[in-house]
């Protein structure tokens, strides 16, 4: 397998428990310069230690950056990764010769017409 596959594969099973994929909308609604811990806490009611469990999971693969200001550690995701997790998964849906779902309208390859976009189905 390769090292592509076998990172975004890490970053999936993350995201899989319902408490992590809650933690990082948070963190991703939250501010620039980062979403302290006890503001994470604050909202979904869960303890330090478990919520320290799920933080370093979501860092470990990649999707949150953490960073230390005196005592407060603040998270803030990790957009690059985000975005390179999503183009994986659009990456060979339009590819010449495909009409998939994800190929009509203005879907993730651009607006009918663009280049490699297949033209829109009546």
């Amino acid at each position: 397998m390769d090292d592509l596959l076998e990172g975004h594969s890490e970053r999936f099973k993350a995201l899989g428990h319902p408490v992590r994929l809650g933690i990082l909308r948070l963190i991703v609604q939250g501010r620039q310069n980062g979403t302290p811990v006890g503001a994470i806490q604050g909202v979904l009611g869960i303890p330090g230690s478990t919520l320290s469990h799920h933080l370093s999971r979501l860092a470990e693969a990649d999707l949150v950056k953490v960073e230390r200001e005196g005592t407060t550690l603040r998270y803030r995701a990790d957009f690059a990764s985000l975005q390179a997790l999503v183009d994986y998964l659009w990456e060979d849906c339009c590819k010449a010769g495909r009409t998939g779902a994800c190929c009509a309208d203005a879907g993730p390859c651009g607006p009918p017409g663009a280049p490699g976009t297949p033209p829109a189905r009546p």
